[in-house]
């Protein structure tokens, strides 16, 4: 066995495992460690693992994180999460809206963003209104996943499939959109199923809970000039993506440097936000994966599988085992493992949407998901792995199911 299957095998086991077995180390420390040890025993030059990294990919992600983190500096999760839970009406009728905002936010800003500023402000204010906030909370994850699936920069995969296979915005628009949407449907029945006799939260004497006297008082106030550069710069940087053949990766980290020079906000707390940990784990995992396919061995275990009948470049197969393994190894790591094999022209957006709405079958399916678990348990609540799953099965294999009769039969 070569020391490169070696060092792909110990990263991939690191993925599966979020860690590795008595190594207080996460996924991005593994995909990096990775491509050291392949650097440092001479595996691989550094001319070779400089070539193996998409910076197309790493520039529309970081220029996309920073104008997220512009738009939630300047309070608008905050304000908008906020102006939805505060309507008086019924529980049913917030959580569609819920849904919909998430959804609407999650498919054009990334939607982890979304999730880590929405949260908070939604459990404030359901805590404060005695009602339950876990219908309300898992339609933040669950929405946030399906809508991420509709355009090309919705998630981190999604910008990955789209730049190494060169997709149009919206060319994958016409993919994802309605499965996206009709996802965002399904969320809403689910979760009014599962929960329509369990709206209000009360302890065992009756009375609801405590809460604090000032609903979302972490969420920033408003900025409103702040807001309008923010959604500004987006809609700029849709216009090129949509309109110009220019460069995605060099238009979106141009927009992310103009907002890093901001009057109001410093640049040193704007980049404090970014999620460098899922950079350095997109680099690490762009050496590690190339350097793997250039043994070949990939390529001859995806010969041995078609000769048995198995075959990995047929987009349906391809579907499904983006689906599977995007809930054990995670997207991103999924994804690159899987894209060299995307070789018909609806591989791309079958996998988008397989990783991304399969996200919601179990807790750690999506970092959105682990967001939304952990802020309950913070408050002295619980979703189990089973009350997730109680609603994350149904609103993944139907939204699954959608995505593919769209893609096969409809399109």
């Amino acid at each position: 066995m070569s020391i490169v299957l070696i060092i792909f095998l110990v990263v991939y086991l690191g993925m599966i495992l979020g860690h590795l077995p008595w190594l207080r180390v996460d996924r991005a420390s593994i995909a990096l460690g990775g491509a050291i040890a392949l650097l440092a025993t001479s595996l691989l030059t550094e001319a070779q693992a400089i070539a193996s990294v998409d910076f197309g990919t790493i520039g529309m992600l970081f220029g996309l994180m920073l104008i997220s983190i512009q738009l939630e500096m300047a309070g608008v999760y905050g304000y908008l999460s906020a102006f939805i839970t505060r309507i008086r009406t019924e529980p049913p009728i917030l959580l569609a809206l819920l849904i919909v905002l998430v959804g609407t936010l999650s498919a054009f800003l990334t939607n982890d963003v979304v999730a880590v500023a929405v949260t908070p402000v939604v459990l404030s204010i359901c805590l404060h209104r005695g009602m339950n906030p876990v219908p309300f909370l898992l339609a933040i994850a669950f929405a946030a996943n399906a809508g991420a699936v509709a355009t090309i920069i919705g998630s981190p995969q999604n910008i990955l499939i789209a730049e190494r296979l060169d997709l149009s915005f919206v060319g994958y628009l016409g993919y994802a959109a309605i499965p996206a949407v009709l996802s965002l449907g399904v969320i809403w029945l689910v979760l009014i199923a599962v929960y329509r006799e369990r709206w209000q939260l009360a302890t065992p004497g009756g009375a609801p809970p405590q809460a604090p006297l000032e609903p979302a008082a972490s969420a920033p106030p408003l900025d409103h000039w702040e807001a309008f550069k923010g959604f500004l710069i987006l809609c700029l940087v849709l216009y090129a993506f949509i309109f110009t053949d220019w460069t995605r990766g060099l238009v979106a980290a141009s927009a992310g440097a103009v907002m890093l020079f901001n009057a109001r906000f410093a640049s040193r707390s704007m980049l404090e936000r970014v999620d460098w940990d899922l950079l350095i784990l997109f680099v690490g995992l762009f050496i590690v994966n190339g350097a793997m396919q250039d043994t070949g061995m990939p390529q001859r275990l995806v010969d041995d599988l078609s000769s048995a009948g198995f075959n990995l470049q047929d987009s349906d197969v391809l579907f499904v085992v983006s689906a599977i393994l995007s809930d054990i190894t995670s997207n991103v790591p999924t994804v690159m493992l899987l894209l060299p094999y995307a070789s018909e022209p609806e591989a791309g957006p079958l996998m988008a949407l397989a990783s991304g709405l399969f996200s919601n079958l179990i807790v750690i399916g999506s970092l959105a998901n682990i967001i939304v678990v952990d802020a309950v348990n913070r408050h002295g609540l619980k979703i189990t792995f089973w009350e997730f799953a109680k609603a994350g099965v149904p609103v993944a294999l139907i939204s699954l199911l959608i995505a593919w009769v769209w893609v096969r039969f409809l399109m």
